[in-house]
């Protein structure tokens, strides 16, 4: 008789995103320089050597990395992380090989936040919370925005 686990294993949330690439080292290696990504275990790999399935743990939230394959192909995505200083983990990315899609500013919802661009495509937003917004003012602040962008346009 199988023992009973946990359907969620320990230190996973119940969304984990799964980030397939081609040169899934590479970006192992970006997010180690880049967000401090610590291993969970050594990454699986195929008889060709790319990367089948490796986990990483940023923060208190894991990430899971495979290479593409015949069965998944690589596909940009778009990751939000909350830091303890955005502007530190912005130029860290910079400087592990990212590249600005959005230098670091307050913005209305009460964080400030920056985003890059690695050599996969993919996009990582990070952002600290600054403050904390009430809904009637998150309101009040998005039409504000709003209206200043389509003055912008």
């Amino acid at each position: 008789m199988l023992e009973k686990v946990n359907p969620i294993p320990e230190g996973f949330h119940t969304i984990t995103p799964y980030v397939i690439v081609d040169g899934a080292e590479k970006l192992l290696g970006f997010m180690r320089a880049a967000f401090g990504a610590q291993p969970t275990h050594e990454p699986t790999k195929r008889p060709d050597g790319s990367i089948m399935h490796a986990t990483v743990k940023i923060g208190d939230s894991m990430l899971m990395v495979s290479d593409a394959s015949e069965h998944a192909k690589a596909s940009p995505v778009m990751l939000y992380l909350y830091v303890p200083n955005v502007d530190a983990a912005y130029q860290r990315a910079l400087k592990a090989g990212a590249t600005s899609v959005m230098e670091p500013a307050d913005q209305f919802y009460g964080d400030r936040s920056g985003g890059v661009k690695d050599f996969a495509g993919n996009r990582w937003f990070v952002g600290t919370h600054i403050e904390d917004v009430s809904p009637a003012e998150l309101e009040k602040r998005a039409a504000e925005f709003h209206k200043k962008q389509g003055k912008a346009a």
